[in-house]
């Protein structure tokens, strides 16, 4: 079977919501926690409009919080697939905040969701290839390579740390940080 491809732009989803008063933290600002909803649910749209699938969330690589979301403002989330492996697909997200009375634009957080394409089965299943049609989408998709390549290292880095002498290492390693060993 012939191997499927799509372009970057044809599951590029945009989601713009009002933010209200019962959104807010007791600072009066946006509470993180929806902003992070907000993200989950474009980063599913675009996913799911690319694989064709229902789209699981399965990592979440550093939110940035940028800048406050005040009550009031209008949010748009900029979605795009970034990456794609076999069953999974990185989605690009940036958050950005516009005062309707100014019509100020500020850029509030960016993050990448990883996820999973599932079938009828609930298991995962392929995923379109990426046809990449500019330089910002081959940079994007490399980007995303190279982190994934970077989270592979700090996971096996994790799993060699779990034996006793480099637990005396990271100990001796701590040592002068803001802590106190008590064993």
């Amino acid at each position: 079977m012939d191997e499927i491809y799509k372009t970057v732009k044809s599951s590029q989803t945009m989601l713009t919501e009002l933010m209200i008063p019962s959104y807010s933290n007791f600072g009066g600002k946006v509470h993180g926690g929806v902003i992070l909803g907000l993200m989950d649910k474009v980063a599913y749209a675009c996913a799911a409009k690319h694989a064709g699938n229902y789209c699981v969330t399965v990592s979440i690589d550093t939110v940035n919080f940028l800048a406050p979301v005040e009550v009031g403002e209008l949010v748009s989330l900029l979605a795009s697939v970034n990456y794609v492996g076999n069953s999974s697909m990185v989605i690009g997200i940036r958050v950005q905040s516009e005062n309707i009375k100014t019509q100020q634009i500020k850029h509030t957080n960016s993050s990448y969701f990883t996820m999973v394409a599932m079938g009828e089965d609930l298991l995962p299943v392929k995923v379109p290839a990426l046809i990449l049609q500019t330089q910002t989408e081959i940079k994007r998709f490399y980007e995303a390579y190279h982190r994934k390549e970077l989270t592979r290292y700090y996971n096996d880095e994790q799993s060699r740390m779990k034996n006793k002498s480099e637990i005396e290492e990271a100990m001796r390693l701590i040592s002068n940080e803001r802590c106190r060993i008590e064993l």
